[in-house]
């Protein structure tokens, strides 16, 4: 296995773009979410009103491409990325070199794959590794608090487990709280707004056999690019969904 400078140095080269899913076990990973400096203090205000769905792991001054978990490039060492102008997703580029503006401000924010290796660990399958696609996620009816612009309701990620791994998957997942913590709701979906579990906002579904597992449902750090898109910045840029900075952090 890579060590998570050789792995990013994959993606900066364009050699590697896949989920970062299971990718250097140990280290931990982070969303990320680049905006304009006239909204930094909106969107930080947010992050610290909403620390399950944000957990912030680091902020970069203006126009810095350097973050201090990694030695790393932000624009060039994440699998892919998103960018949205207005409201609306008009590239998914494997570098951010042409979109770069030196009033950007950049977020880091915990994910939920950090605590994937634990769970493994403990003898819980994820389907989705096992699949080879990314985590489903969902957008819901679970309100985060508004900060200026800044407002809409949490994105979650689902894993289905076993009835009998629930309370372990819980126990061990409280202890990462810079990768969004213990579950928000376990079982059905309709009482968090999900209509459709086999139809993800974001992801890829996992099929599964109902009567062995139950859905868990995670605050998922698109979160914030769900609810940034309700502010139609004139530029946004984030990780794409599934495709996080890997850090030199230990998890």
């Amino acid at each position: 296995m890579l060590n998570p400078y050789e792995q990013r140095m994959k993606y900066r080269d364009n050699t590697e773009s896949g989920t970062t899913s299971g990718v250097c076990d140990g280290y931990l990973q982070t969303n990320m979410i680049t905006l304009p400096s006239e909204y930094a203090f909106e969107f930080l205000l947010f992050c610290q009103r909403n620390p399950k769905a944000c957990p912030l792991v680091e902020v970069l001054e203006a126009g810095q491409v350097t973050p201090r978990v990694a030695d790393a490039d932000i624009r060039r060492d994440l699998p892919k990325y998103s960018v949205y102008k207005g409201g609306k997703l008009v590239d998914e580029p494997l570098d951010l070199m042409q979109y770069w503006q030196d009033d950007f401000v950049t977020f880091l924010l915990g994910c939920s794959f950090t605590f994937e290796r634990a769970l493994n660990e403990a003898g819980i399958g994820l389907l989705h590794q096992q699949m080879n696609k990314v985590v489903p996620m969902y957008q819901t009816s679970i309100p985060c608090e508004s900060a200026g612009r800044f407002q809409g309701n949490m994105v979650v990620s689902m894993r289905a487990l076993k009835k009998h791994e629930i309370a372990e998957a819980e126990k061990i997942t409280a202890e990462y709280p810079l990768a969004h913590g213990a579950p928000v709701h376990i079982g059905n979906p309709v009482e968090i707004g999900i209509e459709d579990l086999h139809n993800p906002d974001y992801g890829e579904y996992t099929p599964f056999d109902e009567d062995e597992r139950v859905p868990v449902f995670w605050p998922c750090g698109v979160t914030p690019q769900y609810v940034g898109l309700n502010v139609k910045p004139r530029i946004m840029i984030t990780h794409a969904p599934g495709h996080m900075l890997i850090t030199d952090r230990p998890e």
